[in-house]
């Protein structure tokens, strides 16, 4: 079941990729780190941008240039990411993707998800990306398929 999108996705594998790395303060190049985590060049650069229009992310040209965050980790909630990539209003849509469900007018599945979606919300606002790459380092989690 997929919940975020593929460019959220990518986008999360990405900015933990830097910060896993042993170099975080470096910039990186955004070619090598398509190759590495096995994403679409183009795609990723589409995805760089948006991070980088909100700062979250600052990119450089030239042959040391690349991409490299542009706050702390530890000042990146993962939910913010997601809005960034899905949009503000991510967390009140409907699973089934139904426009105007709420409980007025709710779907078979509102109820259901209503918690589940609270739950995952508070998760997303609460983790940043510094915890998450602390985890990717230590326990040397994967950010390839």
């Amino acid at each position: 079941m997929d919940i975020l999108s593929k460019p959220t996705v990518y986008a999360i594998r990405a900015l933990l990729y830097l910060v896993a790395r042993e170099k975080e303060n470096d910039f990186v190049s955004i070619r090598e780190m398509a190759t590495e985590l096995d994403i679409s060049f183009h795609f990723l650069t589409k995805i760089l941008q948006k991070l980088s229009e909100k700062g979250i992310v600052q990119s450089s040209r030239g042959a040391t240039g690349g991409i490299i965050l542009k706050r702390s980790p530890a000042s990146i909630r993962i939910a913010e990411i997601v809005s960034v990539i899905e949009g503000p209003q991510f967390f009140d849509k409907c699973l089934l993707g139904l426009p105007g469900c709420g409980s007025k007018k709710p779907c078979p599945m509102h109820e259901f998800w209503k918690e589940t979606k609270s739950s995952i919300k508070q998760m997303l606002e609460t983790t940043t990306l510094k915890e998450m790459g602390r985890q990717t380092k230590i326990k040397k989690l994967r950010l390839v398929p």
